[in-house]
């Protein structure tokens, strides 16, 4: 029997990847990724290589069944050179969480554009809606806007095995968000690539496409984000407010080290205004959705056992990429 692997990977543009993906027709597929092939493809078209020397190789990492195909399977990959090394558009390979003890969970938020106005749908043409507010969690047609295709994208990823979460309305006229949840950080990223590629996929038969940009659309409106919600065994287990307090200053001197792997163009979303706090400034505070750092009430209600917040990442960055360096922080302290 044939079977249809979708191999998804990043590519080599900066400071935000693109996902890419072609079609690999195997015989005989038993639906594990230990079966599916390492492949190759041209980086000199993906500006991961030159075209002297263009092969680059895609390791398959997860699988995930492709619930737009029969007998078809989802595939994400990590990039490689042609030695077998990573190569250094490979931020995956650089998470250290062997052993999946962090868990994450992600709030990607994102505009749904109308192809033709290169609008958020409810947006007029040569004006704007009304102001942020009546959008968020709303319902009826009067502020509510692409419902139909929020919830197959969100069928899409059960049907697909995602650990999906959740989804709403965002603030903003157009603005959505969904949840996932995983453990392991790597686990985690896999997850949330997969997402966007199916959230992607999908606008291709609603004249549609999903934009990114952390403010696709200058005024009073809140940001685009992709909130961090993270935690390991130290954090879910300590009890303890003054390792709370110790993780979170770990933050405080990386501050520059997060931010430039938290998306581009972040500097318009985080602006001190729309609960965000200052590209420039970093805080943490119980239940402040004004702070950098958010500590759950949750958190301290369960005797400091639980997780945090990272408000600052923007809709645009790569999950891999802020795993890697909120795990290296937290490491840091122990």
């Amino acid at each position: 029997m044939k079977t249809k692997l979708e191999y998804i990977w990043l590519d080599g543009y900066f400071p935000t990847q693109n996902m890419r993906s072609k079609t690999k027709v195997v015989d005989d597929f038993d639906g594990t990724v230990e079966a599916c092939p390492i492949w190759a493809f041209d980086g000199s078209s993906t500006k991961q290589a030159s075209g002297d020397s263009s092969d680059c190789l895609l390791k398959p990492v997860a699988i995930f069944p492709d619930p737009q195909r029969i007998n078809g399977f989802l595939v994400m990959t990590e990039v490689m050179n042609a030695d077998g090394t990573p190569h250094a558009t490979n931020a995956r390979a650089s998470i250290l969480d062997d052993d999946n003890d962090f868990w994450f969970g992600f709030e990607q938020e994102y505009f749904l554009m109308d192809v033709e106005t290169q609008l958020p749908l409810g947006f007029p043409l040569g004006g704007y809606p009304g102001p942020q507010g009546m959008y968020y969690c709303s319902v009826g047609g009067k502020n509510t806007h692409g419902r139909s295709f929020v919830e197959e994208h969100a069928d899409l990823c059960i049907e697909a095995g995602i650990n999906f979460e959740g989804i709403n309305q965002e603030v903003a006229c157009g603005q959505w968000e969904f949840q996932l949840f995983a453990k392991g950080a790597k686990k985690a990223g896999d997850e949330l690539w997969v997402a966007r590629y199916l959230l992607d996929r999908l606008t291709e038969d609603y004249n549609y496409y999903i934009e990114y940009h952390p403010k696709p659309v200058k005024g009073d409106w809140n940001g685009s984000g992709m909130h961090a919600n993270f935690s390991n065994s130290t954090l879910r287990e300590c009890g303890s407010k003054e390792t709370y307090m110790q993780v979170c200053e770990a933050f405080r001197n990386v501050t520059k080290e997060h931010i430039d792997v938290y998306g581009e163009y972040n500097d318009q979303r985080l602006t001190g205004l729309h609960e965000t706090a200052s590209i420039t400034d970093f805080s943490y505070g119980i239940s402040d959705r004004g702070a950098s750092i958010r500590i759950p009430i949750l958190t301290i209600d369960n005797g400091w056992k639980g997780y945090l917040e990272d408000r600052r990442p923007a809709s645009n960055a790569d999950p891999y990429k802020i795993a890697s360096r909120i795990v290296k922080t937290v490491k840091s302290v122990e």
